[in-house]
């Protein structure tokens, strides 16, 4: 009899585990929403009025609009920010960043979405993409066309965007921008079009995959260091280092560079012509700059390509090449850098690595 017992007890016991088995398979991931407004969350007079009022809805309304989310993951949203993302500050990216982490940090949290306007979305992705310390998907999403837009596009977005956090494929993928129903790295990504939908395009490599209605298909990744794998921290910081950009043209003067020696700022992002060139009335100043400690990156214009290595302007003027990230990336990861070293060979690595 009590062979029998024993017998039922560990039955009983085994069931109980095949059930527990058997749940967690089926159990939905948990995908906090975090809102920063932008076009995605805006509103306009009418459905075929193309003039809107970015960041007016909040992020309760954004989920209740795709009631097909809860498909897809057990949904939670919180409102971090709700500005038109021209006007995004370092003090929301710190705020933001650490939000993040804190969530990610939490067994009950398996991935995050960041609803964003498309104005500075790159630059914020790149930021999280070197400052995130978890190997869980976070996606930021936005839309060209405001909530209120005939044939919005900003439902699908976002639906798009759930499903990619919920998926372990994009697990150790870095930070990634979800939006006409492609997945792009945050590190490559760049927004193309001031207003068609299909704006968002990593010109060198491409999108690394495909989201269609909530079905992600991954072709490849960015096999740069990112998140988990980065040295930048933000836990502790409370600002960014200053870091302004140049844009370069034909007959090009030095005042605005030696005006931003003179605001103190610590470091100046070239844009230059071509493979990232300098015009020699900015070169001499550039110079100047550096030898006060002002960090020199050399960026490009153009939009795609890669900037090398140059021995008059790296070697002779002590300068940073960005390699293939843009001005406004080049920008972030300078900031980042300086937290961290102001030795011109070491940053140089950190460009050459992220």
């Amino acid at each position: 009899m009590r062979k029998i017992l024993t017998r039922r007890i560990a039955m009983k016991k085994l069931v109980l585990l095949i059930c527990i088995l058997v749940a967690s398979l089926y159990a939905k991931p948990n995908v906090v929403i975090l809102a920063t407004g932008g076009t995605i969350a805006g509103s306009a007079s009418g459905a075929t009025n193309a003039q809107y009022d970015a960041a007016q809805l909040g992020v309760d309304i954004l989920i209740k609009a795709v009631p097909e989310i809860a498909n897809l993951a057990n949904v939670k949203g919180e409102q971090v920010a709700n500005i038109s993302s021209n006007n995004m500050t370092d003090e929301i990216w710190l705020k933001l960043a650490k939000r993040v982490n804190e969530l990610l940090a939490s067994k009950d949290v398996d991935g995050i979405v960041i609803t964003h306007g498309t104005d500075t979305l790159e630059e914020t992705a790149y930021f999280l993409n070197l400052v995130v310390k978890s190997d869980k998907p976070v996606v930021l999403v936005g839309a060209m066309r405001s909530a209120t837009s005939m044939s919005a596009d900003g439902p699908l977005n976002l639906y798009n965007a759930v499903s990619v956090a919920a998926s372990k494929e994009s697990i150790g993928n870095g930070v990634l921008v979800v939006l006409n129903d492609e997945i792009n790295a945050a590190r490559e990504v760049t927004k193309t079009n001031t207003s068609s939908v299909d704006t968002f395009k990593s010109r060198n490599t491409g999108a690394i995959g495909r989201v269609y209605y909530g079905k992600v298909v991954y072709s490849t990744k960015s096999l740069k260091k990112h998140t988990a794998n980065s040295v930048f921290d933000v836990s502790k910081l409370e600002a960014l280092p200053r870091v302004d950009i140049i844009y370069s043209h034909a007959n090009d003067y030095g005042d605005i560079a030696k005006h931003l020696i003179d605001v103190g700022s610590k470091g100046i992002i070239h844009a230059g012509t071509g493979n990232g060139s300098i015009h020699n009335n900015v070169f001499t100043v550039l110079q100047e700059a550096n030898a006060k400690g002002i960090k020199i990156v050399r960026s490009a214009i153009v939009g795609s390509g890669y900037v090398d290595s140059n021995k008059k302007m790296d070697d002779n003027g002590n300068f940073i090449t960005a390699r293939d990230l843009n001005p406004q990336k080049a920008r972030i990861l300078l900031m980042l850098a300086l937290t961290k070293t102001s030795d011109t060979k070491e940053i140089q690595k950190f460009f050459d690595e992220y």
